[in-house]
């Protein structure tokens, strides 16, 4: 038997899907702040929201006749049809979250638009009609939601700790912080202060305030981009801050967190190579684009976005870093050391003031030889344990001595240097140089790996580079709407998931599909870390990197470093 549920039990069940924890509650609150055009925003909460949330602004409020339709289903300002969702560029535009809020917590609004005549609302899920009262108030609004989902205990039951729930309010709030950096913003929790953010001029100083640490600023750079109808702000911290995880990467449209694979590996294959050993860059992908170019109506939440050109912003992403990782590794090497550094290696002191002269040049040679020259500084600060062998080798009339090894480093004595060579970087750098110049070895596949893709986009990408991908050892075919892989490079060890993924994902690269799939092979097929090579192996693998032309992994990390006998030395005042 069917029956029509009351209006009063519709109004709970549907704002689940707008208000489904107190921190989504905050969102929305926060999104309408902004959209007042507060510079000032508090954010207010009281056992993890459950008891209170609250949040204040000093925006442009609102009058008696707007005060009393706010609450109401789809009551918004912002938009009028379909239509204007093309030209809004406001946070909200649905008209949802005081409804929804009003549905599952009691509701108290304070507003004025002059800082004299103010009014305030009372709402709630009881069904009794709303009640307005004339009050005073500064410009501005604040939302107060008071007993969240009291009225709804099925939801109230799956709330976590109030720890928890506050966590996540702050997170709403963090997103929000980052977005907007002109504005300043403050977070109470349990009537105690927990973040005060003045307002700042540039995304950089808002994500050094609330991401990383003090000592971790000087490593955060900002770089800009742009393309047809978007902008691209890129915070990213360089190589020395890391992490193990990609919980602190975020990605942001139009003043919206977002998710979406593709831009989010952007950010990781715009610098690939530069973290190594399984780590991930700390950074934040800001975009800016016109209204009529994206579509953040797919999600309740609006956690999602669909981009009328996403490959044209992905592009932008790791072209713009890829520059920055190039140049990045050039100034890193020639950034000024610390004092006692510059005393413990002069030799490179008296080189420092070419930094800007060799930064500039196009020369290649040029760059590879201060690169070189800088790397020459010791880089470790405890003295390493040895494992110490004695075996030499002729090259050149070039006298090699291996040392021993030491981690992943082959150690390795020359014309009184001392060589640390990365064994996987060396490897991986001797087969790239291998297999630009040489066909790619592949073999049949006895199971063939069958699979969709997910966009159109992808389609065309492995149709019109199919022959291109078979110069690179992959067959694919296309049958009865299905893409098949019937072949791969010889040594390849991802499953299948991952080899579909990665082909796919060379879509970003562009022009340099070749590159970055020559450079993924190399990477797959050295040997790792923890490979134990013997000590022919080594000598052999030594007198390889040497013979290089470019002392450099595919990804552009260094191949060794070495400690000239001056060095060592005045290493220990001699």
């Amino acid at each position: 038997m069917i029956n029509v549920l009351r209006p009063e039990e519709v109004r709970k069940i549907a704002a689940g899907e707008v208000i489904d924890k107190p921190a989504s509650l905050a969102r929305e609150l926060l999104d309408n702040a902004i959209d007042a055009g507060g510079r000032n925003i508090e954010l207010i909460v009281e056992e993890g929201g459950s008891q209170r949330i609250e949040v204040v602004d000093d925006g442009c409020g609102m009058d008696k006749a707007d005060l009393e339709l706010c609450y109401y289903a789809h009551a918004t300002s912002k938009i009028t049809s379909l239509d204007d969702l093309d030209r809004t560029e406001t946070l909200g535009f649905r008209g949802e979250a005081l409804s929804a809020a009003a549905a599952v917590s009691k509701l108290d609004i304070l507003s004025s638009v002059d800082g004299r005549e103010a009014w305030r609302l009372e709402a709630g899920p009881s069904g009794r009609p709303a009640r307005l009262e004339q009050t005073r108030r500064v410009k501005g609004t604040s939302v107060r939601c008071l007993g969240l989902f009291d009225a709804v205990p099925a939801r109230k039951r799956f709330l976590k700790r109030p720890a928890a729930e506050a966590a996540l309010c702050y997170a709403a709030f963090m997103d929000k912080a980052l977005c907007f950096p002109e504005i300043a913003f403050r977070f109470m929790q349990n009537h105690a202060l927990k973040a005060m953010l003045p307002s700042v001029s540039s995304f950089k100083e808002r994500f050094a305030r609330l991401v990383v640490e003090k000592d971790e600023e000087r490593f955060l750079h900002e770089i800009k981009t742009s393309g047809e109808g978007f902008s691209i702000n890129i915070v990213i911290c360089s190589s020395e801050v890391s992490r193990t995880d990609k919980r602190r990467q975020f990605l942001f449209a139009n003043g919206r967190r977002i998710q979406d694979y593709s831009l989010q590996q952007a950010l990781e294959y715009g610098i690939q190579g530069a973290f190594p050993n399984g780590t991930h860059p700390v950074g934040a992908i800001f975009i800016k684009i016109a209204p009529h170019l994206a579509d953040f109506n797919i999600h309740p939440a609006k956690r999602e976005a669909h981009f009328v050109d996403g490959g044209a912003i992905r592009h932008a992403i790791t072209a713009a870093l890829h520059n920055f990782s190039r140049h990045l590794r050039l100034s890193t090497n020639m950034a000024a050391p610390p004092r006692h550094e510059r005393e413990f290696d002069s030799f490179v002191q008296s080189h420092w003031e070419q930094r800007e002269k060799i930064l500039a040049s196009e020369s290649t040679t040029s760059r590879l030889a201060m690169d070189a020259l800088l790397e020459s500084r010791p880089q470790f600060t405890e003295r390493p344990r040895w494992e110490f062998r004695m075996k030499t080798a002729d090259i050149q009339d070039e006298r090699i001595r291996f040392v021993g090894r030491f981690l992943p480093f082959i150690i390795v004595e020359k014309n009184e240097r001392l060589f640390f060579i990365d064994q996987h970087a060396a490897h991986e750098r001797r087969l790239y140089e291998k297999f630009l110049s040489e066909p790619i070895a592949k073999q049949e596949l006895l199971v063939n790996i069958v699979f969709n893709t997910d966009s159109e986009e992808d389609d065309a990408f492995l149709e019109a580079q199919k022959g291109e991908l078979e110069r690179l050892g992959v067959v694919v075919s296309r049958e009865e709407g299905a893409w098949r892989i019937d072949a791969l490079p010889v040594n390849w060890r991802k499953g299948d998931a991952e080899t579909v993924r990665a082909i796919l994902d060379l879509r970003v690269a562009g022009e340099n599909m070749a590159e970055r799939w020559l450079a993924t092979l190399a990477c797959h097929t050295a040997v790792k870390d923890g490979d134990y090579l013997d000590e022919n192996a080594c000598i052999d693998l030594a007198i390889k990197a040497f013979a290089l032309p470019d002392p450099h992994c595919p990804h552009g990390r260094p191949i060794w470093f070495e400690i000239t006998k001056d060095a060592l030395l005045k290493a220990v005042k001699r």
